[in-house]
Formats: structure tokens, sequence, C-alpha cells
């Protein structure tokens, strides 16, 4: 598939060195609200938004992590940008990973959030994909994703929180929920994961039922050098759950300091 000129947004310093941010399946910019203040101060922080979500065209899907990936390496192409840090979550963290393999020379450092290089069964995302054309709106399996989220506990004590992300899940282009879900569906990584060379942090949320931990352990075992961060609690937005500990990681990372957080 050809590659679509993707929405962005960047703050911070022009001739600061540059953090890419690629969102979780079904988020648009705003995702990253939490983060943007703080990075922004010592990074060119440029948000972007997957193909089919927020301002990005919506091809027809289904779509691969392949022309996620490319799409990415189009929009480093058209800002000049040769080498970035990277910092994903989910989907974004997905295509952090196929960038970091395919595209070495492109990324310096490399957070990987509440993501996975494989995520069977390839059966449920095809599921949700057809149950979100056919309804014609995300608005189908907004409960159920912003369930798995965030902790129960933070979701009764943070409605203000939540209540914009469910409706931003029931906010996406249908065809490109449904085509990035395929994307996953799809994908497998895992082989790749020994040839990524730039330094990686992989945080996973203990609480997190979308992309259980496990996920995380395996990534950080097979990058050479990775760290791996749990984080307690947390749920699958820990970018938003958890924003102080996340920022504060993602920060420590691009500064090359190692530290712990619970």
């Amino acid at each position: 598939m050809i590659p679509v000129d993707l929405n962005c947004s960047a703050s911070g310093p022009d001739d600061a060195p540059v953090l890419l941010l690629g969102g979780s399946l079904g988020t648009t910019l705003d995702m990253w609200d939490p983060q943007v203040p703080e990075l922004s101060a010592t990074h060119r922080v440029i948000r972007f938004e997957h193909r089919g979500h927020g301002g990005s065209p919506v091809p027809t899907g289904p779509y691969t992590m392949d022309d996620l990936g490319n799409d990415a390496l189009t929009m480093l192409d058209r800002l000049d940008l040769a080498r970035v840090s990277y910092c994903g979550l989910s989907i974004g963290g997905m295509v952090g990973q196929w960038l970091a393999i395919n595209a070495p020379e492109r990324i310096d450092r490399l957070i990987l959030l509440c993501t996975a290089p494989h995520l069977p069964p390839a059966s449920a995302w095809r599921e949700r994909a057809a149950a979100v054309r056919a309804a014609g709106t995300p608005e189908v399996v907004a409960d159920a994703v912003i369930g798995r989220w965030f902790t129960p506990a933070y979701a009764a004590s943070h409605p203000d929180v939540v209540a914009p992300y469910r409706a931003m899940i029931a906010g996406i282009d249908p065809e490109g929920y449904a085509g990035c879900c395929e994307a996953i569906a799809s994908m497998d990584l895992r082989s790749g994961l020994p040839a990524i060379t730039a330094p990686t942090l992989v945080v996973s949320g203990r609480q997190d039922p979308s992309i259980p931990p496990e996920h995380g352990e395996a990534i950080a075992a097979a990058v050479p050098g990775a760290r791996l961060e749990i984080l307690d609690p947390a749920a699958h937005l820990a970018s938003v759950e958890r924003a102080e500990a996340v920022t504060s990681l993602i920060a420590g990372h691009l500064a090359g300091r190692a530290q712990g957080m619970s």
C-alpha cells in the first residue's frame, strides 16, 4: 500500500533532539498531553496519528505493520529528520519495534510502552475489525476498550479523565480503526527483536489486561541490553494513569539515565 502523509504536531525547541511519539489504537494526538510539557523542554517533540486516526488519511483497509511503519518513515523524510528517538504505546510501540528493526539508522533511543511484538489470536482482532465496520463506529467497542485502559480503582476515582478517552475511541474513523486492528492481527516482529541496536526501555503495566507484562518481559529478553520497568498499579494506558512515572522514565532514558520506578 502507498504510504500516507500522517498528521503530526510539533512542540519544543527547533534545534533540540527529536522525540517521536506514536499513540495507542483508538487515540489522537491528545493522548500525549500529560507528557508533552516536560519532554518538550529538552526535545523537539513530534506527536503523530496513525493512518485512519485523527487528522491522518483513512485508506481502505486492511493495513499491515509494514504500512504503518512506512507511513512513519515517509513522515520522517517529509520533515527532513534523519534520526530520532521514538516512544510508542501499544500499536505505537509496535511501529517503534518495526522502525528499529527495519530502519535502525533512523532510531536513536527507543521506548516501548505497554506493547508486544506479536499479539494473538489474530481471530480476535479480525472479529473486532468486523464489529466496528458493521456498526459504522468504534462506539461498539468503546466501553470494553476503556475498561482495559485503566485500572478499576483509577477509573472510579478519575471519571473526568476517563470520559474524554472513551470519546476519543468512539470518534475514530471506523475504517481506520478496523484497518489497524487487522495490522495487529497479521503482525509478528519477534524474529527481528535481537537485531535492534537502539538503547531500549520497555515499560509494562502490572494490571494491563490488553498486553500483560509477559509481553514486555519477552521484548526485554530478546532486545540486546534492553531494560524493563513494570509499573504497579497501571493498566494499558499507563502514560495517563501513571503519567508522572512514565514521563520520568522516558526523560531518564533519553538522557541515558537508569532509574527504577514502581
